[in-house]
């Protein structure tokens, strides 16, 4: 039996119910199916006495098919645990950085995913340029007379602010707008925020997929999220917007590619959403994984198999780690 502790979103915590379509609810899920001690709390209520964390921690446990979590939390000791999942969604502003601070006082034989310092070193959107080769053409800025200079030479463009998640503040643009300023002026707070500004590319029309690298591997499983609501990104997660999907060969070769790099970096839970072979985004804060729709597409249970990779891993790191003491 293992003591898990999963740092989660505070409106997961506020509506805390077997969500299905709620990424951390199938971890808690299937940890607790196997008999371990599973813990949730929020990076609020991580905290430190001179060089040990600590959080106030609550309790979960599986009641009539649903979960449920213990209403007095309880004190703990990071170290005692032996793994923890930091996945509260963006934006990753100071609440967000000060609590993955107090994650790095950890002891290194607690497995933390994602490592909390690249967490904070590796911004979501411009992580793809680690991999120059895999990225859509793109530059990051706030000044006005590279961003259209950029605008003007692609003619079309996707502008994504660097600390939000859920499609929030992307903006498609074209260089026959007739609102280039003001958009370009809004995105960038007035020319003072840096902003990621990639080529657009027209294969988005028919979706993106998000391909699922867990501890080394990118699964065969994936699915083509599809825009709705007459907008040209996806932003609703259902049934409709959310399609069976097959990794191309070139898809295939990405493994290879990033999978190095992510070891070096910590990363061991990845989200890669990737149009026409190209990686528009790296999301490593709280990759959602669409375990129910996988489920129900492939005829599977991926949370047993995403748990069974992640133990393997985790086994063969203290293994590892016991063996250089």
């Amino acid at each position: 039996m293992k003591n898990i502790l999963i740092v989660i979103d505070d409106i997961e915590f506020k509506y805390f119910e077997f969500n299905q379509l709620v990424t951390n609810f199938w971890f808690v899920w299937e940890y607790l199916r196997r008999d371990n001690k599973v813990y949730i709390t929020l990076k609020n209520k991580l905290f430190q006495r001179k060089n040990i964390p600590y959080a106030y921690v609550f309790e979960t446990h599986i009641q009539n098919d649903d979960i449920i979590k213990e209403e007095k939390p309880s004190i703990k000791c990071l170290n005692d645990f032996n793994t923890i999942f930091f996945r509260p969604d963006p934006p990753v502003d100071i609440d967000y950085i000060n609590a993955s601070y107090i994650l790095s006082y950890t002891n290194k034989d607690v497995f933390i995913i994602n490592n909390p310092s690249s967490i904070r070193e590796k911004n979501e959107k411009l992580y793809v340029n680690e991999f120059p080769n895999l990225a859509p053409d793109n530059v990051v800025s706030a000044d006005e007379k590279i961003i259209k200079e950029f605008l003007f030479n692609k003619k079309e463009i996707i502008i994504k602010p660097t600390n939000r998640c859920f499609g929030s503040g992307v903006f498609y643009l074209n260089d026959k707008d007739k609102n280039i300023n003001s958009i370009l002026s809004s995105a960038t707070n007035k020319f003072t925020t840096q902003v990621m500004v990639q080529e657009y590319l027209p294969q988005i029309a028919n979706g993106d997929k998000r391909l699922i690298y867990i501890c080394g591997k990118i699964f065969e499983y994936c699915v083509k999220k599809v825009a709705s609501n007459d907008d040209f990104k996806f932003n609703e997660h259902n049934s409709n917007t959310l399609k069976f999907a097959q990794l191309t060969q070139e898809e295939k070769l990405i493994e290879e590619q990033v999978k190095d790099k992510f070891e070096q970096d910590g990363i061991y839970l990845a989200g890669l959403d990737v149009i026409d072979g190209k990686i528009i985004e790296i999301n490593i804060t709280s990759p959602c994984f669409f375990i129910k729709e996988i489920n129900e597409i492939f005829k599977i249970n991926f949370e047993k198999i995403i748990i069974d990779k992640i133990e393997s891993y985790s086994n063969a790191r203290s293994a590892m780690l016991l063996a250089t003491k």
